[in-house]
């Protein structure tokens, strides 16, 4: 299906930024703000009308099996107007503007009743519901109490930063007296270096579900550079040099005359939490050995055919980048994508391995960067960039220059900008295949697209990410017949 995106630019520090989402407040309750996409109302041609709504609540929750956290649930939403009726298509959910899952959902349509399906129906079809029947939630997450009272209208996430950073997702300020632990009855968290990070830490996908944090290894929103901090405070986070200190205390033992619980094996690429074991920790952990379409491959026996080129729209754009305990993470703005086969996908965050996770006829490189996409329907498609011994490359040493002194640190270097362009490399050749996540929960379904072209790093700048990570890469997986096409 086609879809028109609408952008919305502004200039900060020379740089054009991202195009958000133009989510308007439509109500709000004691635990969460319903909004609406104003830039996503669609007419379908049998006369009904498609929207994506929002709920953003007080506090991080966990989902109802205690998989993963998240802030905030966007939702697909197909709205009968004429029958005051819609139905829910799917649902993504994000942790400080990460997807931490995302899922299909095969729902019949049901009768807009009131409170939240009022107000939300209203906001689309323009004209309030008659009240009947039993309320039905548009999202079954929201939990209301009791109260519910009618917001002005107001946009949330175009609005600019006082400090002239990316903005990922802000929350309205909401009376939270009234809201609801969403920790009450969770089981606890172990925290450390080797933590599981969450879907989008490292690889995406369409169906993530395991225990995520924004931050590898506390399980607390990750610090940010405020535009009050002096400039001595502001060089010592931005300094590239020193130890690299956990960011939380390990629980000092306890006489309880039990014996202690087994502690949870945290995924990792040494030790228990191998890549070998993966599939053993959890049990959403499974398809890390059951799956026949996982990444990486060694690209092997590709057919030679007139591929599309990839249109890549990147622009220069500010960033933050974080130490996640896996590996060095870049977030950048919106507004960044490739379109592919009709299909555009918007530039989430990129992420590097060392070595190189993709083989060329058995050939393994220095360093890998994974360039991670995702579009408005939830598909993933992400672009490996080869990386070999050369000389120094300007972007990549803008991005090293800011690397945080701590696991679960994320540095936001003011008025800084890289040009994602010169990330990739002059040719764009490809090879492309259907694979997965190179991470737990290594789930399937991800285009993957791995440019032909390395790009040069210098000899400094691989010491200096192998100093952190001297190998974080998945072993090679089993093709299993798949179909590998090359860029002729």
């Amino acid at each position: 299906m086609s879809r028109v995106i609408h952008f919305s630019a502004a200039i900060l520090a020379g740089t054009c930024l991202a195009a958000q989402a133009d989510w308007q407040l439509v109500t709000t309750s004691a635990s969460a703000s319903a909004e609406i996409d104003l830039a996503r109302i669609t007419p379908t041609k049998d006369g009904k009308r498609t929207a994506w709504t929002r709920l953003v609540f007080n506090e991080p929750r966990l989902d109802f099996e205690g998989r993963f956290r998240y802030e905030s649930v966007e939702a697909l939403q197909h709205f009968d107007c004429a029958n005051a009726r819609f139905a829910t298509r799917q649902r993504i959910y994000r942790l400080e503007g990460r997807q931490m899952a995302s899922e299909k959902v095969d729902g019949a349509y049901q009768s807009v009743a009131n409170g939240i399906d009022a107000k939300l129906f209203q906001a689309v079809c323009g004209t309030a519901p008659p009240l009947a029947g039993k309320p039905r939630a548009m999202h079954a997450e929201l939990v209301t109490a009791g109260e519910e009272k009618t917001a002005q209208p107001r946009k949330v996430a175009d609005t600019p930063s006082p400090s002239g950073k990316p903005r990922f997702i802000e929350i309205p300020q909401i009376d939270k007296s009234k809201a609801e632990d969403p920790f009450k009855n969770a089981p606890p968290s172990s925290a450390g270096k080797n933590e599981a990070t969450a879907p989008g830490k490292n690889d995406l996908t369409k169906a993530e579900a395991k225990t995520p944090a924004p931050s590898a290894s506390t399980g607390k929103m990750t610090p940010s550079l405020k535009p009050e901090l002096s400039r001595l405070e502001r060089e010592r986070l931005l300094a590239t040099s020193g130890p690299r200190a956990q960011r939380t205390k390990p629980a000092e033992p306890r006489e309880t005359g039990k014996p202690e619980a087994t502690p949870t094996i945290a995924w990792g690429y040494a030790g228990a939490g191998a890549p070998e074991n993966w599939s053993k920790l959890k049990p959403e952990y499974a398809l890390c050995g059951s799956g026949k379409r996982q990444s990486p491959i060694d690209i092997r026996g590709a057919i030679r055919v007139d591929l599309e080129p990839i249109k890549f729209d990147y622009k220069p754009t500010q960033f933050r980048i974080t130490d996640t305990g896996h590996t060095i993470e870049v977030e950048v703005a919106s507004g960044n994508t490739l379109t592919l086969t009709g299909k555009t996908y918007e530039l989430q965050r990129i992420h590097f391995h060392r070595p190189s996770e993709e083989r060329i006829q058995g050939k393994a490189f220095e360093m890998s960067a994974h360039f991670v996409h995702q579009s408005y329907e939830g598909d993933f498609a992400i672009v490996a960039v080869l990386m070999e011994k050369g000389s120094e490359h300007p972007q990549v040493q803008t991005l090293w220059n800011y690397m945080p002194l701590e696991v679960g640190m994320g540095v936001e270097p003011p008025g800084v900008v890289i040009d994602l362009a010169k990330l990739l490399p002059e040719r764009r050749e490809y090879y492309t295949y259907m694979g997965s996540l190179t991470t737990p929960p290594c789930s399937e379904g991800v285009l993957w697209l791995v440019l032909k072209q390395p790009i040069a790093v210098s000899p400094e700048q691989i010491a200096i990410f192998a100093r952190l990570y001297p190998m974080n890469a998945r072993p090679v997986q089993p093709t299993h017949g798949r179909l590998i096409k090359e860029s002729r």
